[in-house]
């Protein structure tokens, strides 16, 4: 949550003006005044709108680039995506774990990131094509839906919400490795393990990846709004600048989290 980030803790923001003091002031303080820097120099060192979208731009840039090389070259060399599947989850880590935000670590993770993108992208458009612009079209179309609902006012983070929202990625992240595990050792069939096994809702056969695809989408687009709430009080409590590289982070961890998902329920629903 925004509240946590330690900019905001700063006594800095903590008072929205200085106390009036009757006090004269001698020579040195006034040469000290004179010298002082000017208060809009200090506000170019403040997170703003503007500057957190420059840096989420040049994140995004770094990854789609990355991700336009690895969907060349991974036909040729496949093991490309997996390094930046596993790379990326370990900058990943340390970018979410860091107490200051690092614009490098951030970029490399993008462009990492990126690798496996574009290459587990191609893996699927190889399979089914049309499926990568299906899942670019919907992932447009929900963050689209959330920065507005966000804006209007409609939907806003709420501790309550939040406590739901981490019950549920525990509970997804805990079916995730165990479908994994239950993949690497053969215990499933189907190419998405558990995901492509069927359950019975209301007289139909529905694909259980399906079910749990929409679920976790749902879960991204609260994600998303848990980044514009950071964001928004990053900026209104005038965080110092360097904090818009972590609303920066954010969103593109969340952007690419629901891509994939989207990218996996249109799969699925081609089986």
């Amino acid at each position: 949550m925004a509240t946590s980030n330690p900019a905001f803790r700063n006594a800095a923001f903590g008072a929205p003006g200085a106390v009036a003091t009757s006090k004269v002031l001698s020579d040195n303080d006034l040469n000290a005044l004179y010298n002082a820097p000017s208060a809009g120099s200090q506000d170019t060192d403040r997170m703003t709108y503007e500057d957190t979208i420059r840096k989420s731009v040049l994140a995004f840039g770094v990854m789609l680039a990355a991700a336009a090389a690895s969907w060349v070259i991974t036909p040729y060399v496949p093991f490309v995506f997996i390094l930046g599947a596993i790379v990326g989850l370990v900058l990943g880590l340390v970018n979410a774990f860091k107490k200051e935000p690092s614009a490098p670590l951030i970029l490399a993770y993008a462009g990492f990131q990126g690798l496996f993108v574009g290459g587990i992208s191609r893996v699927f458009e190889q399979s089914a094509p049309g499926v990568v612009s299906q899942a670019v079209i919907a992932t447009l179309v929900v963050v689209g839906v959330t920065l507005a609902l966000f804006r209007s006012g409609k939907i806003r983070a709420s501790k309550k919400a939040t406590k739901v929202f981490l019950i549920a990625m525990i509970g997804y992240a805990v079916f995730s490795l165990v479908n994994i595990g239950m993949m690497m050792f053969g215990a499933v069939d189907g190419g998405f393990g558990m995901r492509s096994a069927s359950i019975g809702i209301l007289g139909f056969d529905i694909k259980l990846g399906l079910v749990i695809g929409v679920l976790a989408v749902l879960m991204a687009a609260y994600s998303l709004v848990l980044d514009f709430d950071f964001i928004q009080k990053g900026v209104n409590n005038r965080a110092p600048r360097k904090y818009g590289w972590t609303g920066a982070f954010g969103i593109m961890v969340t952007v690419v989290w629901l891509y994939v998902e989207l990218l996996r329920i249109f799969m699925i629903a081609r089986e």
